[in-house]
């Protein structure tokens, strides 16, 4: 698996900057080559775009989410890939954003792209886009606040610390 790793400093609150990630079916309006994400429940993606310029579908488990914090997920169909993106507020109304993908190349097309950083520059672009997207709303377009330990919802007032 490769992995790759891009941080941002985004000028709203955490809450705000956290609370938009968990929309995910917003996810093709900042994030290129994704075309649609169907949120099946609470914990489970499925996912639609165009990679290294063929679509392909495959669907994520949201392993974990503390809100606030982090969310992380795993692919379980379609090519292996996970991440977590994490949200740490830096003072006033500013967040840093670390986004982390691991993800396995399945062609020819994919290895030669990421072996020019393709994937690299994917991932600083989509924190880029995020960046303009949440800052120019100011405010989230929703918000999802449960909390997932293990790919299943932790009920409220049971969340591990």
């Amino acid at each position: 698996m490769e992995r790759t790793e891009k941080s941002i400093e985004i000028g709203v609150p955490v809450h705000a900057a956290y609370n938009q990630w968990t929309q995910f079916e917003d996810f093709p309006r900042f994030m290129d080559g994704v075309k649609e994400v169907r949120q099946l429940d609470d914990t489970h993606l499925h996912w639609r775009a165009s990679v290294g310029g063929k679509d392909k579908e495959w669907d994520a488990e949201i392993t974990e989410q503390v809100p606030d914090q982090v969310i992380a997920w795993r692919s379980t169909s379609g090519a292996p890939n996970g991440g977590e993106v994490r949200f740490e507020p830096i003072g006033g109304d500013r967040t840093r954003l670390r986004l982390a993908l691991e993800y396995e190349p399945q062609t020819v097309v994919e290895k030669v792209g990421d072996a020019l950083g393709v994937m690299s520059r994917h991932v600083e672009k989509t924190v880029e886009d995020f960046k303009d997207f949440i800052e120019k709303r100011g405010q989230a377009t929703g918000a999802w606040r449960g909390e997932v330990e293990g790919g299943r919802e932790v009920p409220p007032g049971n969340a591990p610390r």
